[in-house]
């Protein structure tokens, strides 16, 4: 896991053509905004959320998000656990996504 500025997550986001992102916020929250193509699985959800983690592709690179960086920092350990290499934090979370478009 790795712990990226809005800058270098972007950067490092874009410039990935194995790239996946995870946002970890609640439905509610998602459907509040989000960051374009992202993907919602809501870490409260407990097993569920393991469940749904350990389905996706390990050999994809994961960039997480959500409010404010903390929900996705666990996030990210937990995937780490689970057997993923690259699982990215947005520091800040969405609270912090400045100058991008949020649907």
């Amino acid at each position: 896991m790795a712990d990226l500025s809005q800058q270098d997550w972007t950067v490092k986001l874009n410039n990935d053509d194995n790239a996946l992102i995870l946002d970890v916020r609640t439905p509610e929250e998602f459907e509040a905004g989000y960051i374009p193509e992202a993907i919602n699985i809501n870490i409260y959800e407990g097993q569920g959320f393991l469940d749904a983690v350990n389905k996706l592709d390990k050999s994809k690179n994961y960039y997480v998000y959500c409010r404010s960086g903390n929900r996705s920092r666990q996030a990210c350990a937990l995937m780490n656990n689970l057997g993923f290499d690259q699982a990215y934090n947005l520091e800040g979370g969405i609270l912090d996504w400045k100058g991008k478009i949020i649907q």
